[in-house]
């Protein structure tokens, strides 16, 4: 059995703006930094006294807040995974959610050009996390820092479709947290807040 903690990476002045990142990599901004301080010190006094293993996605934004985390729990980041990027976005990535809605759509049905399909996320994000979980030593939790979209689906997939509910987004540095045993995937810990 593992405990797995999926943060999203801090804030970037294209989150603040309100633009899609997808693949760009886009550095944390001095806010983002504030927020990655801030989930690294509830993660250090929740798993004081006991190992971890720390991983990332290999864009900038999640590594840096994966260092940061990983600083604070007196480790360092063990891996950097290419699975765990963000979707890509194609076409849209630049573009304001407004112009997206305007010219795609809604969010989860939109068929934007050049964008990897949602299937393509979840199982490269699933692939890259039992990596992650197995190379961990036994017993041993995992914090793995990711992007928004990439954990969406991940708990989309772990809860049968329940959660994210409608409307739901999972803020900047939030946390999720499930168990896993086996194939078993139980969430314990829901970071989603309303839109």
């Amino acid at each position: 059995m593992t405990i797995l903690t999926l943060v999203r990476h801090g804030e970037t002045a294209w989150n603040y703006e309100g633009r899609i990142q997808g693949s760009t990599d886009i550095p944390l901004n001095d806010t983002g930094r504030l927020q990655a301080r801030g989930i690294a010190d509830t993660l250090a006094a929740e798993y004081a006294g006991r190992e971890v293993v720390v991983v990332s996605s290999d864009l900038g934004r999640a590594a840096e807040t994966a260092d940061i985390i990983a600083a604070a729990l007196g480790t360092e980041v063990s891996h950097r995974f290419p699975g765990l990027q963000e979707r890509s976005y194609g076409e849209a990535e630049g573009m304001d959610a407004p112009t997206f809605y305007d010219t795609y759509g809604p969010w989860h049905a939109a068929d934007v050009p050049g964008a990897e399909t949602w299937p393509v996320v979840r199982e490269r994000a699933l692939a890259a996390l039992a990596e992650a979980v197995a190379s961990a030593p036994d017993g041993v939790d995992v914090i793995a820092v990711a992007h928004g979209a990439l954990i969406r689906e991940v708990i989309m997939f772990a809860t049968d479709g329940e959660f994210p509910r409608e409307g739901e987004r999972l803020p900047n540095c939030s946390a999720t947290t499930f168990r896993l045993d086996g194939d078993r995937w139980e969430m314990l810990a829901y970071a989603g807040v309303a839109s």
